[in-house]
């Protein structure tokens, strides 16, 4: 059984960072794709990004782009999401999962397996 769990989330401030982990057990990672959800309260979960196994392509949800990066330790079976200028849009649980290919996709039906996400809270 694969299990996932995040961490790093908390409250900060308007412009300020939080780097997001995923550990993932059970199975190894390297040879699937990753990804980050999320969903605010009230709103459908979205996407935010991926990486695929080899870290040689990511993929970001154009409300992200330029502030967040995706990367990933595959001997060590994390994902990591790092979040800079965040803003009050921001907040929202964030989910890390796994799709079980190789192609990126932002969609959320196609990844497998998923966490119990880890709360951003950014205020203005």
């Amino acid at each position: 059984q694969v299990q996932l769990v995040e961490s790093g989330g908390g409250l900060v401030q308007a412009g300020g960072s939080l780097r997001l982990s995923c550990t993932v057990s059970g199975r190894t990672i390297r040879t699937y794709v990753m990804g980050w959800f999320r969903r605010a309260p009230v709103k459908e979960r979205e996407f935010v990004a991926a990486i695929s196994w080899s870290a040689n392509s990511t993929f970001y949800a154009d409300s992200v782009k330029g502030r967040f990066t995706i990367s990933r330790d595959n001997a060590k079976n994390l994902v990591y999401l790092q979040m800079n200028s965040l803003k009050p849009e921001d907040t929202a649980l964030y989910y890390c999962a796994v799709r079980r290919a190789v192609v990126l996709t932002t969609t959320a039906l196609s990844y497998k397996f998923w966490g119990q996400g880890t709360q951003v809270t950014v205020s203005s």
